[in-house]
């Protein structure tokens, strides 16, 4: 039976109407995702925020006499702890803000271990500072001389317990850390490049993965459809092998607790050679959108990586790209404008490398297939006593293979 939720859609000063209104009709898809249905839509355009209620003292007692047979609240915004309490305690009804949905959904979507950690740290981050007590009411009293009083209360027993379970989580997670560490060192010895897809959530990066290598990663028609990462090698049209990685999607007020708990997943991104932007073309707010992200890889720190536009669902009847002459138009369902994208990943994936010409016996054969499998060869003529290359590579591997340099 899913629960009936009345939406409140916020306008903060110096936001537009259109821009609440793309962030409702967002919350109405977290809603969805989250398993519950909207009872009704109330709206408030906000010139100061109540610190009490965050909402008016007139749209509170408004939205008491309309609630209906809703049975939880949401309130586009994030509330802090009293905000979320008083309104609970007026409206007789759960409480949620944006975040507190978007955690919901980030549980039910971990699938790995990892996913899971990483959703419960958020979780008891978010948590922590809304626990309340009745103070002394709680109280374990100590039996013994010098510890006589009223003790710890069952609220900072509470706090110390979710304190403790954090420090766990993250050790847990920075294990996770070291392990992706190892794996990230083997895969240098051979360099492989790393192309991660990154992208507003529910852009098509799921379906251009699927596209793009066969990985039958799960497409859904909701948001962060996909959680847990998923990497697959990919060849390109030159011979070379790339790998590419799907991460998870971005959204506007995206909790700051998640951007801390997701830090394991998002270093895969920080390690990539190439991201790629996917973006939803058809999207009236694709520019937002495109601000978003930008505005989280500059939290993370990775706003000066190389970076491909990929302007996606171009087959749609609408397309709002207003300036797309750096970036590759392609419908990822359609399986169109691949061959375009597979040659500009190629062509920015030889940034940075070095031309080198060799002469290599016949007998290291293997040299050269992994010059093809990690370079990119530009010609090859097979010699009665050698063969000779002329190459783009890595610079690891233009010094490894120096003795047979020309």
């Amino acid at each position: 039976m899913k629960e009936k939720a009345l939406l409140i859609g916020i306008r903060r000063p110096g936001s537009t109407v259109s821009e609440m209104e793309a962030s409702l009709s967002e919350l109405i898809r977290l809603v969805d995702t989250s398993g519950g249905v909207v009872a009704g839509i109330a709206k408030q355009e906000l010139k100061t925020i109540n610190p009490a209620t965050f909402l008016g003292t007139g749209k509170v007692e408004n939205i008491k006499i309309n609630i209906g047979d809703a049975q939880m609240i949401v309130v586009d915004d994030e509330l802090t702890p009293a905000q979320n309490r008083n309104l609970s305690e007026a409206f007789g009804i759960k409480v949620l803000d944006r975040t507190a949905v978007i955690l919901d959904i980030f549980a039910r979507r971990a699938r790995t271990r990892e996913g899971e950690l990483q959703v419960e740290l958020a979780q008891l981050n978010y948590r922590a500072s809304r626990l309340t007590g009745r103070g002394l009411s709680f109280s374990q009293q100590a039996g013994y001389i010098g510890n006589r009083g009223p003790g710890e209360t069952k609220l900072e027993v509470d706090r110390r317990r979710i304190r403790e379970r954090i420090s766990f989580l993250r050790g847990e997670l920075k294990k996770v850390r070291m392990h992706r560490e190892l794996h990230r060192r083997k895969r240098e010895n051979v360099p492989i490049p790393v192309v991660s897809l990154i992208g507003y959530t529910n852009s098509g990066k799921s379906t251009l993965m699927n596209a793009l290598t066969s990985a039958n990663v799960l497409v859904e028609d909701k948001l962060f459809a996909t959680l847990d990462p998923t990497v697959r090698r990919m060849r390109l049209k030159s011979g070379r092998i790339i790998l590419v990685a799907d991460t998870v999607g971005f959204i506007r007020k995206l909790p700051h607790q998640l951007v801390e708990s997701f830090r394991a997943t998002f270093e895969e991104v920080e390690n990539s050679d190439l991201l790629v932007h996917v973006i939803d073309a058809s999207d009236s707010m694709c520019a937002r959108h495109v601000e978003v992200v930008d505005a989280v890889l500059g939290e993370l720190g990775l706003s000066d990586k190389p970076c491909l536009k990929v302007f996606n669902k171009c087959d749609c009847k609408n397309i709002y790209v207003k300036d797309g002459k750096d970036g590759v138009f392609i419908s990822a369902s359609k399986k169109t404008g691949m061959d375009g994208l597979a040659k500009k990943l190629d062509d920015m994936l030889v940034i940075g490398f070095k031309h080198a010409r060799l002469n290599l016996p016949h007998s290291n054969g293997a040299i050269l297939s992994e010059i093809y499998r990690v370079g990119r060869v530009n010609f090859v003529k097979h010699g009665k006593q050698s063969i000779a290359v002329n190459a783009e590579l890595p610079e690891k591997l233009v010094g490894r293979y120096k003795k047979y340099s020309i």
